[in-house]
């Protein structure tokens, strides 16, 4: 639901919907900016199952609503880059309606050349019935097709630049439709992405009895690169896991992230023993990583990552496979963090 449509609610309702997102704000002590209060009013009024099950999931397992989180929220569920993209499609949209305006008076203008050309060899067609002289008929004839031939050849042109012109609209849509699917920091796919390719993925696995699995990352102590060395190493810090994310995983696999420091891999064919080990290479290579500070030369803290993991259960919804990924991985930071936890290890956990 955009903001124009918050405006048809009734009074009542809508006061009362802001009285209690303001009041959970307060509670999880998220600044009451602009941007937050449209993602919990959102969330309040319920018009997004995904973002309600998003909160729920962090609220349920007392995550903090940093900066970095509230600003994903924004930008994932509250329509920040459509606004973007819907100008993008409007002036496409112009520029179609443009192009189809002149390729309709290009036919208009064949039609009416072809119409006059065959009048024009009719005419010359009654004169040699008349006995007019031959030689003339034949300039005659010649000086049409010679108009004919110009007029084909403009009108091929002008085609030809309407045609570039429409593969220039193609290219805009095509990129248009891939920036909506990035994340713009780390480069990979984002929340959008992720939900249309498991959609897929999910079909496919029951459609072919294959297994399907989930592995969820969070950045340990991610705050700290935050607040002591600052936003900017912070988001390098996370490309640099995005980039050991992307690069062991396979092509057919879809690395993604998440939200705030938390990225997600979908393994299709990966059954839960293989996504494991997946997950553990990725713990593995970020612990042996040693990241230096280019401005200073300073050697910065090491990073680890904590990881869950989870593999899809048949008819069951995204949102579910990734609540057990995330319990495992709040078990995975509540053991010491640096480390792997798979949806078993949460089941014996519980059991015991």
């Amino acid at each position: 639901m955009t903001v124009a449509a918050f405006d048809t609610l009734d009074y009542d309702y809508t006061a009362s919907v802001a009285e209690t997102a303001m009041r959970l704000m307060g509670e999880q002590r998220v600044p009451p900016t602009p941007n937050n209060f449209h993602v919990w009013f959102k969330y309040c009024l319920g018009s997004s199952p995904e973002l309600k099950r998003t909160i729920d999931i962090l609220i349920g397992n007392r995550r903090k609503f940093d900066a970095a989180t509230n600003h994903d929220l924004f930008a994932t569920y509250a329509g920040s880059q459509i606004v973007a993209e819907e100008a993008v499609l409007n002036n496409a949209s112009d520029h179609l309606h443009s192009v189809m305006t002149s390729a309709r008076q290009f036919l208009t203008t064949a039609i009416a050349d072809n119409r006059t050309q065959m009048e024009a060899i009719s005419d010359v067609t009654e004169r040699t019935e008349a006995g007019f002289d031959p030689r003339s008929l034949v300039e005659s004839l010649m000086s049409e097709l010679a108009k004919a031939a110009a007029r084909a050849a403009k009108l091929e042109v002008g085609f030809d630049e309407k045609t570039r012109e429409l593969d220039a609209i193609r290219d805009s849509l095509n990129k248009s439709e891939e920036r909506a699917k990035t994340d713009i920091l780390t480069g990979l796919p984002n929340r959008r992405a992720l939900d249309e390719f498991f959609r897929k993925a999910q079909i496919a696995a029951m459609e072919n009895g294959e297994p399907l699995s989930i592995l969820l990352i969070d950045i340990d102590h991610f705050k700290q690169f935050n607040d002591n060395f600052g936003h900017a190493v912070g988001d390098q810090v996370l490309r640099l896991v995005a980039k050991a994310l992307r690069d062991r995983v396979r092509d057919i696999d879809l690395p993604a992230r998440y939200g705030g420091e938390e990225l997600i891999a979908v393994l299709p064919g990966a059954n839960l023993a293989i996504c494991t080990a997946v997950a553990e290479r990725i713990r593995r290579s970020m612990a042996e990583c040693q990241i230096t500070r280019r401005s200073t030369g300073e050697i910065l803290p090491g990073i680890t990552v904590s990881i869950g993991v989870g593999q899809f259960q048949f008819g069951e919804a995204m949102a579910d496979l990734i609540d057990r990924c995330d319990r495992a991985l709040y078990l995975a930071k509540k053991s010491g963090r640096n480390r792997v936890v798979s949806e078993n290890e949460l089941n014996q956990e519980m059991a015991g």
